[in-house]
C-alpha cells in the first residue's frame, strides 16, 4: 500500500481526534480531513479498531521525531541550562504545534481503557519518559534520585492537560505562564543545586 497515503491518512486521523474528539473518529471524517476520496480510510484501516491503532502508531511516530528534533537543536547537553531549555521546548510544543498530537493521546488514552490493544501501543511512550528523563537529568549533572526524577517527570505529565486546556488563571496558578520560570523552579525543588 501506499505509504505516503498511509502517513496522510494517519495525520487525518490525529486531527479529528484531536477537534473532534473519539466520537467523531470516523472513516468518513478521515477521508474528508485528508481530502482523498471516499472509502480511501476504510481500504486502508477496514474497522474503527484498525483506524484507532493508525492514529496510535502515527502519535508513537510524531512523539519520537518531536523528541528527537528538541534533543538536536536545544544547546549542548551535560549542563542544568541544556536541561532546561530541553524541557521548556518539550513544554512549548504541548501549548503550540504539538497540540493536536497531544490532544489526540489524550483521547487515545480515554478509549485505551475500554481498549487493552490501544494501551499497548501507547504504553511504551509513557514508560520510555521515566528512563529517558531520568537520563537527561543525570547528563545534566543533578543531584538525583530515581524518586526525583520520577517525580520531574509526573510534573511534566500534570502540565501537560493545563497547557491543552490553556484556562490563564490555572496556567498562572500553575506557574505554567513562564515555561522557562516553571522549569527551572521545578527543577530547583526536586533537585536543588
Amino acid at each position: 500500500m501506499n505509504t505516503d497515503r498511509r502517513t496522510r491518512l494517519g495525520d487525518a486521523a490525529m486531527e479529528v481526534l484531536a477537534e473532534h474528539g473519539g466520537r467523531g473518529l470516523t472513516h468518513r471524517a478521515v477521508d474528508a480531513v485528508a481530502d482523498v476520496p471516499p472509502g480511501t480510510a476504510k481500504n486502508y484501516f477496514p474497522s474503527r479498531d484498525a483506524l484507532l491503532r493508525a492514529a496510535a502508531e502515527h502519535c508513537v511516530r510524531r512523539y519520537r521525531a518531536i523528541t528527537e528534533e528538541l534533543a538536536a537543536r536545544g544547546p549542548a547537553p551535560g549542563s542544568r541550562r541544556a536541561l532546561v531549555a530541553q524541557l521548556t521546548g518539550l513544554l512549548a510544543d504541548v501549548a503550540g504545534p504539538g497540540r493536536a498530537r497531544l490532544l489526540a493521546c489524550l483521547e487515545l488514552q480515554a478509549e485505551a481503557a475500554r481498549r487493552p490493544a490501544l494501551s499497548d501501543i501507547l504504553d511504551p511512550i509513557a514508560a520510555s519518559d521515566f528512563p529517558g528523563m531520568e537520563l537527561a537529568q543525570r547528563a545534566a549533572g543533578l543531584p538525583l534520585t530515581p524518586a526525583a526524577s520520577r517525580t520531574v517527570t509526573l510534573a511534566l505529565h500534570g502540565a501537560i492537560t493545563h497547557l491543552l486546556a490553556g484556562g490563564p488563571a490555572t496556567l498562572a496558578a500553575a506557574g505554567l505562564d513562564d515555561l522557562d520560570r516553571f522549569v527551572r523552579e521545578l527543577l530547583d525543588v526536586v533537585c536543588p543545586e
